[in-house]
Formats: structure tokens, sequence, C-alpha cells
């Protein structure tokens, strides 16, 4: 049975190879390399255990990710980053190369609206799962402000740190922040750094909810320490249960989490709370290549209840709502290369984050950052950016006002900066 199982696996990585080429050490210790005709990455792996191979062979978008976990599959001569890559720009390539996995796809295309079905209660759940994490993980691989989303790399070159706050300024730009004292809601606060950023540099009253403990008390703590407890409030709410109507809404990395079939309630209640001069900017992770689903690793271990939609899947929703969508952006490498500079501090802190947790849960976490990076590298993902309002005249006529107002705020930030180094 075991020679069975790995001839056939054999079987199917001859035929999903076509680019680069994947060396395999099998439990016995025999190598097999699978050489596509055309030039590309080359990585090396060992099998260690039977197991592993009739796991591969049965599930193996699952599966991979679990025998990396767990040892029983791991990279030779380099890291899983290596391995990914390659696998990710031949399924891409052949999708037809794993018969089986091609499969699960489908099933899993069946399954999604029950597994992106996400009421209040269980959203709860799933953010509580990824987010209520120990505190210091995250400070161990984000950037100092804790943005934990797509960074914004204008040049390419950037630190990290230097392409979040241009993150953070393009989204200010977007929001037309012309006049201080005007209220925003941010949907999805994370640990508060967007909120006390346009508070701090626009003077922006700000209400920042999330369904996370931990980022909340980190949020609040953060908005007292710098004396900002006045202009930023942030509270532990859905925001299904909002009321109020505010001058600006803001949304960054938090719509992956609302499910497909709750698009219109998400959509409806921006539409609601959103003043009518009022101009609102959603942030999210999308798919380029039309809908799918989520990958099972992915929704067991990391987001359970997360997905990242193709426009074809919002747009519809924002039209039913009344909105109209001034402008759409697509980041296309951003995330990517904002995904290499966290993988990179990860494994620079791997000891420290060993010592919070263990072995597992570090090959787990390296999995995941590796496995995003190359799905926008690679696999057709990518972020956009919706502007939202009202009426048609609420934003400029043209996008010049964006750089315009980067501008703004670089001098804004210098000269904040420059007035606390002389006091």
């Amino acid at each position: 049975m075991d020679v069975t199982m790995r001839a056939t696996l054999e079987f199917f990585l001859r035929r999903l190879i076509s680019h680069g080429s994947l060396t395999v050490r099998w439990p016995s210790g025999r190598e097999t390399s699978f050489h596509g005709a055309i030039p590309g990455p080359h990585a090396k792996i060992a099998v260690n255990t039977p197991d592993a191979i009739r796991r591969l062979l049965l599930n193996p978008s699952l599966a991979f990710g679990e025998c990396y976990m767990d040892g029983s599959m791991e990279p030779i001569d380099g890291n899983i980053a290596d391995v990914l890559a390659l696998l990710s720009v031949n399924i891409m390539r052949n999708p037809g190369g794993h018969a089986l996995l091609g499969l699960h796809y489908r099933l899993s295309d069946w399954r999604r609206r029950l597994d992106q079905y996400n009421p209040a209660r269980r959203s709860q759940r799933n953010v509580a799962h990824h987010y209520d994490l120990n505190g210091r993980l995250y400070s161990l691989f984000l950037d100092r402000d804790r943005q934990y989303s797509c960074a914004y790399f204008p040049r390419g070159d950037e630190t990290l740190e230097e392409a979040q706050l241009a993150k953070q300024r393009h989204i200010a730009a977007k929001l037309c922040l012309d006049r201080p004292d005007l209220s925003v809601l941010d949907i999805g606060s994370g640990w508060g750094g967007l909120g006390l950023f346009l508070a701090r540099e626009y003077g922006a009253r700000v209400l920042g909810i999330t369904l996370s403990s931990e980022q909340l008390a980190e949020s609040r703590a953060r908005a007292e320490a710098e004396g900002l407890q006045d202009r930023v409030r942030f509270e532990m709410l859905d925001y299904r249960a909002l009321e109020g109507r505010f001058d600006r809404i803001v949304s960054v990395g938090m719509f992956e989490h609302v499910g497909v079939g709750h698009y219109r309630a998400f959509f409806d209640t921006v539409r609601a709370r959103l003043d009518p001069n009022g101009v609102a900017l959603l942030h999210a992770i999308g798919r380029s290549d039309g809908p799918a689903s989520t990958n099972p690793w992915i929704r067991k271990y990391i987001f359970p209840g997360g997905y990242c939609p193709a426009l074809s899947e919002v747009l519809p929703h924002i039209e039913r709502s009344g909105l109209v969508a001034t402008d759409i952006e697509i980041l296309r490498l951003h995330y990517a290369m904002t995904l290499r500079a966290w993988r990179r501090r990860f494994a620079a802190n791997r000891d420290a984050i060993a010592a919070l947790y263990d072995e597992r849960f570090c090959r787990m976490f390296e999995f995941y950052l590796a496995g995003s990076e190359m799905s926008f590298r690679h696999m057709g993902h990518m972020v956009f950016q919706i502007q939202l309002a009202h009426l048609q005249t609420a934003v400029p006529l043209t996008r010049d006002y964006i750089t315009v107002a980067e501008q703004a705020g670089r001098l804004i930030t210098a000269g904040r900066e420059s007035a606390a180094a002389t006091r």
C-alpha cells in the first residue's frame, strides 16, 4: 500500500511540475526529482513518514501545511517559502496537475457560503481565534505601529515603517480630511494605529470598533498614553450594532471577515451610518481571477470564516445599497512586499516567539506568512481600495487631490515632529 501511495503521488507530481523542479526524499531515503519543461524555481523536501504520503495524496491543500507543522514534511537546503514559491507557480500554471486538488477546490466552492456564515457571535469567536493571541507576538514581526494590513510602497524600497505610514497617508488622502473635528468611524480598528493617526495628524474625532479584546485593551492604552482619549474612543462592537452618523467611514483589513452572505448588511450599514455629504473607504484583500474559496488550511488554522472576494462579488452589493463608488484602486504586489518583511522579521525573532508558544506554532505561522506572500506573488490575490459616497460630488473630479493631500500629510508629520523635538 505504501509503495502504491508513493507511486500515485509521484504520478501527480510529474503532471504538476511544469516550471522549475522539485526533489522529494521519501521515508526510505530514496530521492525522486520532477523537472518541468520550463525553467523556474527549485525546491527540495523530505517526506518523512508513509502517513504523510497518504495525507498529501488524499487532501494536499490541507495536509501540506499540517505536515510541515508536525515535521512529517520538511524543506531541505531552503525554507518553506522556497517550496511554496515553486508549488504556487506550478499550481497556477497547471491547475489540473493534481486531480484530487481540483476536486477539493470544487467541494470548497460548494460549501463556502456555510463556511462564511458569520452572525455577530460567530464573528467574535472567529476574530478571537487569530487576534486574541499573546500581544507580544505581533510586536515581534509587525512595524512599530502594529499595522496588520497591506503597506503601501510608492517607490518600492521603503522600510516597513515607512510603507505603513505611507499607507495611512494614502487612506487619509482618500477620506478627504479637509478640516479638523470630522467624525470618523473605523470599522475593524485593530490595535488603534489608524484611528490614532487620523486624530493626531488631522484632528479627527474617531470611533474605532473591534471584536478583539486584546486589540481593544491595547488601543485604549495607546490612546491614553498619547493623550488622545478625548479624540479617539475604542469600543467592542459589531458593525451591525452601530448607531449614529459619521462624516467619514474607513475599514481596513476587516472586510475579509464579513462573509459573502453578509455583504449586503455591511454596505447597508455603511450607507446608513455615512453622512449625506460623507466619504467612506474600504481597504480589503481580493482576488483578480474571480470568485473562489478560502484555502482549507487557512480556514482551519488562521482565519475561520474568512474569505477574500473578487470585485464581481462586492460591487453588486454596493450598487444595491445605493452608494456610489467614486474611486477604485488595485494594489498588486504591495502585500507580497509587506508579507516578505513580516516573514523576515518573524524569522529574526523566532526564538522569542517559540518561547511564547512552541515549535508547532512557529511552523504554523511561517507557513501562513510564506503561503500568503506567494498568493499575492503568483496566485491572483491583490488589495482593493474602494472609495464610497452618497453623492458623486463628495470628492474632487480627478485623482490629483490624492497626491496633493499626501504631500500635505508629510508636511503635517514633519511639522509635528519638529515641534516635539524642540520642546
